[in-house]
């Protein structure tokens, strides 16, 4: 073999390994990049400050605490939820929760704990899919967000609910950091500028209205934690707040529920008086439908004297919802300025609100919550009550 053949042969072998090297870098970037595709991770701080790593975009998630599931329903990512908390299973006679009646189906998933985040990591780790993001609400009541990302092995993210008066910025930035996990960023600001726009429409409506000129309300019956009678009341009760209605009971320093005097009540003799349906569920003398209805005291107030008493939806259920705040504050707006808001139809007002925050944009699943909210206690929403 002369040196010409050994050179040409040098040359072939020497195109064959670079050919056979450059491949396998190739193949490696490729898996590399599919494995990468594959197993994409988050970096997200939850309401705690704490650090915690998640799928991006994970396909299995569930909802703990009151209200979580009613976000990520509002996000329209609840389809990737594989378990449920047991208030979604039982059976109640009374229901308020827009997010549960919009979707039945919630019914028929396993359940992985008690409701109010008293979860139970064995079920947890039971189910199946294994849920790779576990959002969890309200989280020093129940089990420790801490201490069930180490019992399961599955990252927690704590939030906190937040609400629509005095802790807003809450409420978007856990409407955030579940649409970033999500990948429904863009749904998180849609549903962020929705609550402003409308909030401001409310305010604007009412603004300028001299105080003197102003009609006085009350509403009872509010409830926390169950039913309650007249004398519990909000003093920043959003409604009124949204409408800049005169609010006999108001006061800034007391942004929860509470019980106020008999003796305050008729002092205050409200011209218009409104009460939660909630209060229904007592069916007994404790119900405030009843006691306007029954006690003499009360017999003498203005509004029960001309019939200016009104149902109106109940929203503390299971925490806040906000749509039903939104439909319960046009209900009170075409009442005590019934000039500023003539041109709002209260029913196509409410299905709307409930056919974008819980009917994916359809209207017709709008309609149907907006119906067996109205109907849902023993006396409709948004009517005279008899008293």
């Amino acid at each position: 073999m002369n040196a010409k053949d050994i050179y040409k042969i040098f040359v072939i072998t020497s195109l064959v390994i670079a050919s056979t090297f450059f491949a396998g870098c190739m193949d490696s970037s490729s898996t590399s990049q599919n494995v990468s595709n594959n197993n994409d991770t988050i970096t997200v701080t939850d309401s705690l400050g704490r650090t915690v790593e998640v799928p991006k975009s994970p396909g299995y998630v569930i909802c703990s605490g009151s209200g979580a599931l009613r976000y990520l329903t509002y996000l329209e990512a609840h389809d990737r939820i594989v378990a449920v908390d047991s208030i979604e299973t039982e059976g109640s006679k009374f229901d308020a929760r827009p997010y549960a009646i919009a979707n039945p189906q919630f019914k028929e998933y396993p359940v992985f704990g008690e409701f109010r985040g008293n979860d139970d990591p064995e079920k947890i780790l039971a189910l199946d899919p294994q849920p790779q993001v576990i959002f969890k609400m309200y989280s020093t009541s129940g089990y420790d967000p801490v201490e069930l990302q180490k019992k399961t092995g599955i990252p927690v993210i704590a939030l906190n609910y937040g609400d629509m008066v005095s802790n807003r910025a809450d409420m978007y930035n856990s409407l955030r950091i579940m649409g970033e996990v999500m990948g429904k960023e863009d749904r998180a600001e849609e549903l962020i500028a929705f609550f402003d726009s409308t909030i401001a429409d409310l305010s604007e409506r009412t603004a300028g209205v001299p105080e003197e000129e102003k009609i006085t309300c009350y509403v009872g019956g509010i409830a926390r934690s169950g039913p309650h009678g007249f004398q519990s009341t909000e003093p920043t009760y959003p409604p009124f707040l949204f409408t800049n209605a005169k609010n006999v009971a108001y006061d800034p320093m007391n942004l929860t529920t509470a019980e106020v005097s008999k003796e305050s009540i008729l002092g205050w003799d409200p011209d218009i008086i409104f009460v939660d349906l909630s209060t229904t569920q007592s069916e007994d003398k404790s119900s405030a439908l009843y006691q306007l209805q029954n006690d003499v005291s009360y017999r003498k107030l203005t509004a029960v004297k001309t019939g200016d008493v009104y149902g109106v939806l109940p929203y503390n259920w299971y925490t806040q919802n906000q749509g039903s705040v939104l439909a319960d504050a046009y209900f009170a707006g075409k009442l005590l300025y019934p000039d500023r808001f003539e041109d709002v139809n209260l029913e196509n007002k409410t299905i709307e609100i409930y056919t974008f925050l819980v009917g994916r944009g359809d209207e017709e699943i709008g309609r149907q919550v907006y119906e067996k909210m109205i109907n849902a206690f023993p006396v409709p929403a948004f009517t005279k009550l008899d008293v």
